[in-house]
């Protein structure tokens, strides 16, 4: 903490002070303090596509904090055209498999399209495989997603983000959902998610709303990677519900 100035070492009085001005000629809270400089204007969607993939390799990943995480998506109407399009897909992969992840959504690169991608090798023990119903899921590009649950039935696991990075929390989702979508080619798909699949889908869609899992988590389960690594590797969160005192669905 800077050392605070007696009252006497500073120049004029209060009211004197109280009178300084910014360049706006609004009173100034913070008299002597530098203006602030202008914020940069957001660049046109094709121009800050262009600049993100100037650099080359793996985007950037927001974190949390960043208000492109939560201000929502427009639908994408053809604004990149065919040629960005591909290449900023391609450049989502290769950001999502670097992390490494199973999805990535464009607000988590600064775009705020209602774009994401998926894929899942699955390398996980069969033990966990079943358990949470994950198989292997190939390379898909969700140009604006829509799902919703099919029937009652809800899973509870652990789920992390990209954008939250080093935490993971219990995530209760509709075990089946339907999803309806366009590729990267503008073909129409309709297509049903069960078990694992089904939480990639909803997660990254809900990406292009605003949301964040930890919007929808059980707060007690929230859990550093360290203390997943150490004491919830179970293939289900119910010892970690009984020990960290939540619920879980029937």
């Amino acid at each position: 903490m800077a050392a605070i100035p007696s009252a006497d070492s500073s120049s004029g009085s209060s009211a004197d002070r109280s009178d300084e001005r910014s360049a706006d000629g609004s009173a100034d809270r913070f008299p002597g303090r530098l203006p602030r400089p202008p914020r940069p204007p957001r660049l046109p969607l094709v121009e800050r596509v262009e600049e993100l993939l100037a650099a080359g390799g793996p985007l950037p990943i927001v974190a949390a904090g960043d208000p492109v995480l939560r201000q929502g998506t427009r639908p994408y109407d053809g604004e990149l055209g065919p040629a960005l399009l591909a290449r900023f897909v391609a450049a989502l992969r290769l950001t999502m498999r670097a992390a490494p992840g199973v999805g990535l959504a464009a607000p988590q690169v600064g775009v705020p399209l209602r774009i994401a991608v998926i894929e899942d090798p699955a390398p996980v023990p069969e033990e966990v495989a079943l358990a949470r119903g994950r198989v292997p899921q190939p390379y898909r590009v969700l140009v604006n997603p829509s799902y919703e649950p099919l029937g009652p039935a809800r899973a509870a696991f652990f789920e992390g983000c990209l954008s939250v990075p080093g935490w993971q929390a219990v995530v209760a989702r509709p075990a089946e959902v339907r999803l309806t979508r366009q590729d990267e080619q503008g073909r129409a798909l309709d297509e049903v998610f069960r078990g694992w699949p089904a939480r990639i889908v909803q997660h990254e869609s809900d990406h292009l709303d605003g949301l964040l899992y930890l919007d929808r988590a059980e707060p007690r389960s929230l859990a550093s990677n360290e203390a997943m690594a150490e004491r919830w590797t179970q293939p289900t969160p119910h010892e970690a519900a009984r020990e960290l005192g939540f619920g879980l669905p029937e």
